[in-house]
C-alpha cells in the first residue's frame, strides 16, 4: 500500500510515453545514481558517420485496409518469423491479448490472454510489447512485456501450444525480468531480436519529469537505456562479453546504450542492420536517433542533459560525448509523441526501399525519412494523413509494413500510391 501511495499517475493523453523500469538485475528492483561509475569508455559519437542507406524520394504512399476494425487498443504488430507463406500477423492489445490476423481475417480466439494478470489503472499500462524468438519455428518461444497487478513491469517467455499453432501454452511462462515501477507513466516496452541474435530491450528513464534520479546517465541502473542480453546460453539469460559496461563493479552489464528518455520504439534495418530509435520528448523536441550497424556500443544519447539537440537544463547542459539525433521536430502541428518506425525492405513496392517510415500518436501523420547523399543530410517527407492515433508501424515476415490504428482497432498496409 505504501509503495502504491508513492507512485505518481501521470495520466498523459498518450499511452506511448514509454518504459519506466527500476531494475538492478534479473529479478531485483532499486538502484540509485552511482557517480563513481566510469562512463568514459562509451562510444565516441563522432567516430562513425551517421549516413543512412540509399533510398529514392517518396512523396506519397497509399494506405490499403487490411482490417477495418475488431482490435481493442492495439499497440504492437509483428510476425512469428515462420515464413511469409504463413500469412499471419500478431498484434498485442493493451488490455492483455495477443491476436492473430491471418490473410486479412481476425481469428476469434486470442493467441494468448493475460488480461487477468494486468494492471489497467493507467493509460500507459497493460500489455505493451511482443517478440518472437528467431528460432520460433523450432522452439516455439515468444516474449512479452506488460505491467502486472502491482503496476510493475514483467518480461516473460511463453511457448506455443504443441497441439495448436494458433494458441500459446498459458502454463509455459518463464520470467526474465521483474522490474519495479516507481511511477505510473513510462511503463511501455520494446522487445526486439537484433541481427546478431541477441535480445534488445528498451527502458525509459523511470518516469516523472526531468529524470529526477538521473537514471538515464547512470549505467548503474537499467533505466533510460537499451539493454542487450543473450537468452540462448543459460536461463534466463547471460550478458554478452562485449557489452560496454561488463566488468564494472557497480554498473549493469546489460546496458548497451544510455541517455534515453522514452524509447517507445526501435527497429533494425533488416538489410543493413542499422538501428533507428524514436525517443518521445517531454517538453518540445521529438527525436529519431540512429546507430549504424557494427558501430561501437555504449552510445550516450544525452537525456536529460539535452532534449533532442537542445539543452533541457541550462545548468547541466553539455554536448561532449553525446550522440545527437538525425532528425527532430517540435510539438505542434506535427504532433507530440513520435511513433516508430521501420525501414521498408519488402518486395512488393521497390520504390519505397530504404525509406524509414514513422508517425506521431497525436497527429497520425505518416512520414518517410531518408538520407540524401547529395545534400549530406536526412530529409523527411509527409506521405500520408490518417487523422487518427497511430500506435506503431510493424512489419510482416516478408518485410511489408503496416500502420496500426489505436483508436479504431484497424490495420493498413503501406503501399506505393500507384498500386
Amino acid at each position: 500500500m505504501y509503495k502504491r501511495f508513492l507512485r505518481l499517475h501521470w495520466g498523459t493523453f498518450f499511452i506511448f510515453l514509454m518504459v519506466a523500469c527500476r531494475a538492478t538485475g534479473q529479478f531485483e528492483g532499486g538502484g540509485g545514481a552511482s557517480s563513481a561509475l566510469d562512463i568514459s569508455k562509451t562510444a565516441d559519437p563522432t567516430a562513425v558517420p551517421l549516413i543512412g542507406p540509399p533510398a529514392s524520394p517518396v512523396t506519397a504512399v497509399a494506405l490499403h485496409p487490411v482490417l477495418a476494425a475488431g482490435l481493442r487498443k492495439p499497440v504492437y504488430l509483428t510476425h512469428a518469423g515462420d515464413g511469409p507463406q504463413d500469412g499471419r500477423l500478431f498484434v498485442a492489445e493493451q488490455d492483455g491479448r495477443v491476436r492473430i490476423i491471418q490473410n486479412g481475417e481476425l481469428l476469434a480466439q486470442p493467441f494468448l490472454d493475460i488480461s487477468a494478470n494486468l494492471a489497467t489503472d493507467g493509460s500507459e499500462r497493460g500489455l505493451l510489447g511482443l517478440a518472437f524468438h528467431p528460432q520460433y519455428a523450432q522452439n516455439g518461444y515468444f516474449y512479452i512485456v506488460y505491467t502486472n497487478k502491482d503496476g510493475d513491469t514483467e518480461i516473460a517467455r511463453y511457448t506455443v501450444s504443441a497441439a495448436d499453432p494458433h494458441q500459446a501454452d498459458p502454463d509455459s511462462v518463464q520470467r526474465l525480468f521483474l522490474i519495479d515501477q516507481p511511477y505510473g507513466n513510462h511503463n511501455g516496452g520494446q522487445l526486439v531480436f537484433g541481427p546478431d541474435g541477441y535480445f534488445y530491450i528498451g527502458l525509459g528513464d523511470g518516469g516523472a519529469v526531468g529524470d529526477p534520479y538521473d537514471n538515464a546517465q547512470d549505467p548503474g541502473t537499467l533505466l533510460g537505456s537499451i539493454l542487450r542480453i543473450d537468452i540462448n546460453k543459460d536461463t534466463p539469460y547471460t550478458i554478452p562479453h562485449d557489452n560496454p559496461f561488463v566488468g564494472q563493479r557497480r554498473a549493469k552489464g546489460e546496458v548497451w546504450m544510455l541517455g534515453l528518455r522514452n524509447p517507445w520504439a526501435f527497429s533494425f534495418d533488416a538489410l543493413t542492420g542499422d538501428l533507428y530509435i524514436t525517443d518521445v520528448a517531454q517538453e518540445g523536441l521529438e527525436e529519431i536517433n540512429f546507430h549504424p550497424a557494427n558501430s561501437p556500443a555504449g552510445v550516450n544519447f544525452g537525456w536529460p542533459y539535452r532534449e533532442g539537440s537542445q539543452c533541457y537544463d541550462a545548468e547541466s547542459c553539455r554536448s561532449e560525448g553525446l550522440r545527437m539525433p538525425i532528425f527532430e521536430y517540435p510539438h505542434g502541428e506535427d504532433g507530440c509523441a513520435v511513433i516508430g518506425g521501420q525501414v521498408y525492405r519488402g518486395q512488393q513496392f521497390p520504390t519505397l526501399a530504404g525509406n524509414y517510415f514513422f508517425s506521431d500518436f497525436c497527429s497520425g501523420r505518416i512520414w518517410a525519412l531518408r538520407y540524401d547523399a547529395g545534400a549530406g543530410e536526412w530529409v523527411r517527407t509527409a506521405v500520408a494523413e490518417t487523422n487518427t492515433q497511430v500506435s506503431t508501424i510493424g512489419a510482416d515476415a516478408a518485410g511489408e509494413l503496416y500502420v496500426v490504428d489505436y483508436r479504431h482497432g484497424a490495420i493498413w498496409q503501406i503501399r506505393s500510391p500507384d498500386k
